[in-house]
């Protein structure tokens, strides 16, 4: 990058260094210099590489997005969004159009599902919520005017494990875009094309920058101009990364394989220990044998069963207060793939806008709870957690 010129308010270039620097440089500018209309002009055609204005990309943003296309073998340059729900939208939105038809799996993310129960149907995009799990139903929901189907791999909040294989090879026969969110299971658990998906979103706020410092997303497509529609519609709508969080996250993924190992490690040991909890009714930990998908997901993921585990409490809302409480020295936030480990309640935060009797068809009730589980002490974890159930159990 050019910075051996000054200007009349800025005099001062940056001064010139036979040496590099190690960390990759913060670059904030909003826009950037070109020589002549010509330079410009090229730099618009693709003759020239180089930055204009920072809505339409910068530095900073293009490092961690190589960065992710190498983790998940993207065939085209992928693109960061201003958090994961902003990728999302930028397939939602960006691909569709009146009079089209989305198909969603019946356990997404809450604001997914909010997006499509109550935006997309706003602007006469139909959609439809199914069972990841069950093709032949999928099959039953797909329309002549079906453009999308969306996904996760693992679901969010009731780790249900999606039938990948049955739904890439639905989607190729019908041609529909197979859309998978890959934010809870990453790329080391999880490689998206390979399995068959067209487009694949992430959250990069959550476990891969990993730090809770960072509102981020990417989105990457198979199909080149797949790829370059939502391009454009993320420079038009200004789903614009900041530079800034482009470096927090580049900083925070250098790490991204050491956290994922020992928060998985650390998950699995919780799993066990709630199990044996007073208090507990259920825990749901894909790798557990008790897991209603547990095949499915040692296929899918083989070892690699991630780091969030979710539990049930005997009680209501009574004793998940209780629980929160008493759990000293844990976050009750609702965010995920933090360093710390964190709790969160479905029912009172991501799925808040679904009714009490939509809730409990999910499996989601008042003593639900979702822990992303983070780099602490196993053993001083556990310990925690049991003086919480305990106060749950009293409450």
């Amino acid at each position: 990058m050019k910075n051996e010129q000054g200007s009349l308010m800025r005099p001062d270039a940056l001064p010139s260094s036979a040496s590099r620097p190690v960390v990759t440089p913060l670059s904030p500018s909003v826009v950037y210099a070109s020589d002549t209309p010509d330079m410009l002009d090229q730099q618009y055609e693709g003759a020239l590489h180089g930055y204009t204005y920072s809505r339409e990309g910068h530095p900073n943003a293009d490092v961690v997005a190589r960065r992710l296309d190498r983790m998940e073998d993207a065939p085209h340059p992928g693109i960061m969004t201003s958090s994961g729900m902003g990728a999302v939208s930028a397939v939602l939105l960006g691909l569709t159009a009146a009079g089209d038809h989305v198909i969603g799996g019946n356990q997404l993310y809450g604001r997914s599902l909010r997006m499509m129960t109550e935006d997309l149907p706003r602007l006469g995009i139909a959609t439809s919520l199914v069972d990841p799990g069950d093709i032949k139903a999928m099959r039953a929901a797909i329309r002549p005017e079906t453009r999308i189907l969306l996904i996760e791999v693992v679901s969010n909040p009731t780790l249900r494990v999606a039938d990948i294989a049955g739904l890439a090879a639905l989607a190729k026969e019908t041609g529909i875009l197979l859309v998978i969110d890959n934010t809870f299971t990453t790329p080391r658990a999880f490689k998206t094309f390979d399995a068959g998906a067209d487009v694949v979103v992430h959250s990069v706020t959550k476990l891969l920058a990993g730090h809770s410092d960072v509102m981020l997303g990417y989105v990457a497509a198979k199909d080149r101009n797949i790829n370059d529609r939502l391009r454009v519609f993320t420079v038009t709508t200004g789903m614009t990364a900041s530079p800034f969080d482009c470096w927090l996250a580049e900083r925070g993924m250098l790490s991204f394989d050491l956290r994922f190992e020992r928060a998985q490690s650390t998950a699995v040991q919780l799993a066990a220990h709630l199990s044996t909890l007073e208090g507990v009714r259920r825990v749901i930990y894909p790798g557990r044998a008790d897991h209603p998908d547990h095949a499915r997901a040692a296929s899918l993921l083989g070892q690699n069963h991630c780091n969030m585990v979710s539990f049930e409490l005997n009680g209501a809302r009574a004793a998940a207060n209780a629980f929160t409480r008493a759990a000293d020295g844990l976050s009750f936030a609702p965010t995920l793939g933090d360093v710390g480990t964190t709790i969160s309640h479905p029912a009172s935060s991501s799925h808040r806008a679904l009714t009490e009797a939509a809730r409990a068809e999910l499996g989601m009730s008042e003593g639900f709870f979702r822990i992303s589980v983070g780099l602490e002490d196993p053993q001083a974890l556990c310990d925690v957690f049991t003086q919480a159930v305990a106060a749950a159990v009293s409450a």
